[in-house]
């Protein structure tokens, strides 16, 4: 598939295409459709159509691409107005993760096995093989201290250096390693509570109060990276009652990577507590108004997803 950079730069220099791109920018701008006159709405979606014979129709990101906010403001330009009013999502902005090993699910790998007699702490031995990588160790101490670190006069830390750390982490390191660290199989709590501050959830995840869902959710839709993992996480850990495996893509794999991309982004999600593996971002679905559908969507894909 095309990487949305090298179409978005070939369309800039096609006249025709570098035409419908700039309507096409403003058609999205807010109300952008108000200088394009009384016609704009049909105007809008005829620029469209005409684009999605261009070069920038299917192209993709990668994850931790460089500019990849770039990348995908593009990606989004088509997609944002085909998306309107769609909830399910049919494509993820990014090129599908292709990567020699299939991971087992979360529940599953947490389970662990009832049979093993040797105390084995499977999340210490993350812990250490990760030290043993100089990029995991580099990339896991860096974002651990942004995270400890409390910002001077206050009893807060900082919390986007943090979240942009845990990003980098987890969108460099292989997913050998930070699967290994995140998705540890536990039986004691010990090991779940290590487990559970493997991403420093009292900077990165937790605050005083918990927010309506809807907060962090409509936060991370205006941002195109936030936004992009988030669709990219919907696409690939949709639960589906017809496929085999009960999940519509049958690939634990892609969803557990999907997973991490949420990580450091305004719904970072991460264990409820060090007893269980259950999941969700620190919000809750109280006082949605006309929206609580919405909400307890979004937050179901957490906490009832046979995906995951």
């Amino acid at each position: 598939s095309r990487d949305c950079l090298q179409a978005g730069e070939s369309c800039t220099n096609d006249p025709v295409c570098s035409a419908k791109f700039r309507t096409l920018r403003q058609c999205i701008a807010g109300n952008g459709a108000n200088k394009l006159g009384p016609d704009a709405k049909s105007q809008c979606r005829s620029t469209v159509t005409a684009l999605l014979s261009s070069q920038l129709y299917g192209c993709k990101c990668k994850r931790g691409m460089k500019k990849e906010k770039h990348c995908l403001s593009v990606y989004w330009s088509i997609h944002h107005t085909l998306m309107e009013g769609m909830n399910v999502l049919e494509s993820s902005p990014y090129e599908p993760f292709i990567r020699g090993f299939d991971y087992v699910r979360l529940a599953s790998i947490t389970a662990g096995s009832e049979n093993e007699v040797t105390q084995v702490n499977r999340c210490l031995d993350a812990a250490k093989a990760c030290n043993v990588d100089e990029m995991c160790q580099r990339l896991r101490t860096e974002y651990v201290s942004f995270c400890i670190r409390r910002l001077a006069r206050a009893d807060t830390c900082n919390r986007s250096k943090c979240h942009k750390a845990l990003r980098k982490f987890f969108d460099r390191v292989p997913p050998e390693y930070t699967h290994e660290l995140l998705f540890c199989p536990c039986d004691d709590t010990a090991c779940a509570e290590r487990r559970r501050q493997t991403i420093v959830p009292a900077c990165s995840y937790e605050a005083k109060d918990k927010p309506n869902c809807l907060a962090p959710l409509d936060s991370c839709r205006e941002n195109y990276v936030c936004r992009s993992r988030y669709a990219e996480f919907q696409f690939n850990c949709q639960p589906s009652p017809q496929a085999a495996s009960g999940c519509r893509r049958d690939s634990y794999a892609a969803c557990l990577l999907a997973y991490t991309g949420i990580i450091g982004s305004p719904i970072t999600p991460n264990y409820i507590d060090n007893s269980t593996s259950s999941i969700a971002p620190w919000c809750t679905c109280n006082a949605s108004g006309n929206r609580q559908e919405e909400c307890e969507s979004f937050l179901h894909l957490f906490t009832n997803n046979i995906c995951l």
